[in-house]
C-alpha cells in the first residue's frame, strides 16, 4: 500500500482541521512518535516532532500522548509541557500543565505485589544469562528481549514467566518483544482517552498508534462516535514489520513508521 498523498491526508483529516478548537489529537509514543529501539531508555523523539506537538497544542482543543510508559517518563521523552499525558496504558492521566498524574487507586495498590514477583525473577541466573532487561513502569514491570543474544531463547523463557504470573494473581500483556507484568485491574489506553475527553467538549478526535494496545484506543473512539459523544473520529494506523495486522485493518488512514505519522502531524498543523 503506497503512502498517502497530500490530498489524501488533507481530505481524511478535514473533520479535525475544519474546526480545530473542537478537535482532540491523541498519539502513541514508541513506534509512532519515536522509533522503536533495543533499549527503551534510548528512545528519542525528534525535535521536529516535539515542535509540531507544541504547535498543535496552540491550535487544537486537546492534544495528548498516550503511552505504556509512565506519564512522567512520557513527558520527559516528548518534552512538551503544554499537552496532556496518559501513562501506564491508561492507569495514569495528567492533564495539560498538571505536574503529577492521577493514578488509578486500584492499580497502584498492587504495586508491591508486582515488585515482589519481579524481584524473585531477578534472582534467576537464566534471566541474567539471556540478558533480558527489566523496565520499571511503576505498577507495571516490563521484560524486554529485543537485542538479546538469543531472542528466541529469551522469548521462550519469558513464556514461562507469563504462565507463573497468573498463579501469583497478576496479569500479563505481550507487546513488540516485550512482556509486561501488570496488576489484575482492567486499564486501557481507551480508558485514559475517555477521561481526558470527559473534561472537554470535542466534536472530533484522532488517534495514531502502531501496537495492539492502540487498538483499544480505536475501540474507544468508535464507541464514542456510536454513542453520539463524537461527531467523527479518525484512526491512524502506523504500519511496521512487527505491528499487529489489526492496527492496519482498523485504521481509516495507514502510514509507514514515525516519518509517516510525522507527516500527519505536519498536515494537522497546516
Amino acid at each position: 500500500m503506497p503512502a498517502p498523498t497530500a490530498d489524501t491526508l488533507s481530505e481524511t483529516l478535514r473533520p479535525l482541521t475544519a474546526a480545530p478548537a473542537r478537535a482532540a489529537v491523541f498519539c502513541d509514543i514508541d513506534g509512532t512518535l519515536a522509533p522503536i529501539v533495543a533499549r527503551p531508555e534510548d528512545a528519542h523523539v525528534h525535535e521536529r516532532v516535539s515542535r509540531l506537538l507544541a504547535q498543535l497544542a496552540r491550535r487544537y482543543g486537546l492534544v495528548a500522548c498516550v503511552s505504556g510508559r509512565s506519564a512522567a517518563e512520557a513527558r520527559r521523552l516528548v518534552g512538551v509541557g503544554a499537552i496532556a499525558y496518559v501513562g501506564s496504558h491508561g492507569a495514569e492521566v495528567a492533564h495539560a500543565g498538571q505536574k503529577e498524574p492521577r493514578v488509578l487507586d486500584a492499580f497502584a495498590s498492587w504495586q508491591g505485589k508486582v515488585v515482589g514477583f519481579v524481584a524473585e525473577l531477578q534472582e534467576d541466573r537464566e534471566l541474567k544469562r539471556l540478558r533480558v532487561r527489566i523496565e520499571d513502569k511503576g505498577p507495571i514491570k516490563a521484560f524486554h528481549w529485543r537485542g538479546a543474544p538469543d531472542e528466541a531463547a529469551a522469548e521462550t523463557w519469558l513464556a514461562g514467566v507469563a504462565q507463573q504470573a497468573p498463579e501469583a494473581g497478576l496479569d500479563v500483556h505481550w507487546g513488540r518483544k516485550v512482556l509486561e507484568i501488570r496488576p489484575p485491574v482492567h486499564v486501557s489506553k481507551g480508558d485514559g482517552i475517555r477521561e481526558l475527553l470527559a473534561g472537554s467538549s470535542p466534536a472530533t478526535a484522532l488517534y495514531g498508534g502502531d501496537d495492539a494496545t492502540d487498538v483499544d484506543a480505536f475501540d474507544a473512539l468508535d464507541a464514542l462516535v456510536a454513542a453520539g459523544d463524537l461527531d467523527a473520529a479518525v484512526k491512524v494506523g502506523v504500519r511496521s514489520d512487527e505491528g499487529p495486522r489489526a492496527v492496519v485493518d482498523r485504521a481509516d488512514l495507514v502510514v509507514d513508521g514515525v516519518p509517516g505519522f510525522t507527516d500527519v502531524l505536519a498536515a494537522l498543523a497546516g
